[in-house]
């Protein structure tokens, strides 16, 4: 399947290209890259934290905004931030902090050198930091956890709810459906990941796929977020616009399905980091 074949360019990602950890190993992961907040992908990750911040690799400070700063009237969203040049086009970037400690200069920094405090700032209601990557080169973001080792987790995610969704706006929640038409549908999905360490908040699978029959005919990956022309893209079998993708918020949009007349085999698997899956199985009579 295709996921079994991503998990080599994973392995690579996190032990051979870069030697990162995460800016803190404290507090909870309130959002992680991928989770659909309100219709919008979250790049990054938040975390909900008190302490210092350090530098996830060595790297350049290429950039620090101090939102106090009276040259600029523009409120940014991001608050306090600095971004940092690691090479091979990986910029991070930490914002959303306590502005009151920022860099004097641009400078070089080492692996874990503390670059910044915990705090609130920009457009955030908790107290901590937002972290995400950028490649410069291949004009996308890209989820920490491919880099960066994810923490141990055993629990797998949950599927909330599987939808279908038809041109004529008609929604089938398939916990409820046995039998459908038969036609073209839109498959959306709600899945929720938690883990035991993070005080039960609910963050967002790293695939799901769909299957009919046993044919993997869809599935959304959470490994990188391409920025084409503007406009983010995800990674759904294809690049397509993420407000697709997110449209139905809290679900994801996966896919479009053909059903036709018999017997139909709808399977969804959800997958996080740790490689924990669940899947659920319907069986349809599509008439």
């Amino acid at each position: 399947m295709k996921a079994k074949l991503c998990i080599p360019i994973l392995v690579l990602l996190a032990l051979g290209v870069y030697g990162m950890d995460w800016p803190t190993q404290e507090g909870i992961m309130s959002r992680n890259f991928g989770w659909n907040d309100k219709g919008k992908p979250v790049l990054g990750v938040c975390f909900e934290v008190q302490g210092p911040i350090r530098a996830a690799d060595a790297g350049e400070i290429l950039f620090y905004n101090d939102p106090d700063n009276d040259a600029s009237r523009i409120p940014s969203p991001l608050g306090a931030w600095i971004a940092m040049d690691h090479g091979d086009g990986m910029v991070s970037i930490y914002s959303r902090f306590d502005g009151r400690r920022l860099p004097e200069t641009l400078s070089l920094v080492e692996k874990d050198t503390v670059i910044a405090d915990s705090g609130k700032s920009g457009w955030t209601e908790n107290e901590g930091f937002y972290f995400s990557l950028f490649d410069r080169r291949e004009r996308r973001w890209v989820n920490p956890s491919m880099i960066i080792s994810p923490k141990p987790d055993t629990r797998p995610p949950v599927i909330l709810s599987v939808t279908l969704s038809n041109s004529d706006n008609r929604n089938i929640n398939l916990a409820q459906a046995k039998t459908i038409s038969q036609g073209r549908y839109t498959v959306s999905v709600e899945v929720s990941d938690t883990r035991e360490d993070n005080g039960e908040r609910p963050l967002a699978p790293f695939r799901i796929i769909c299957s009919l029959n046993g044919i993997e005919l869809g599935g959304l990956y959470f490994e990188t977020f391409s920025v084409r022309d503007g406009i983010a893209m995800a990674y759904r079998s294809s690049l397509v616009p993420v407000r697709q993708v997110y449209a139905p918020y809290p679900a994801f949009e996966i896919g479009d399905i053909a059903f036709t007349r018999g017997q139909a085999t709808l399977e969804i698997i959800a997958q996080d980091m740790a490689e924990n899956f669940r899947n659920v199985t319907y069986r349809l009579q599509v008439d």
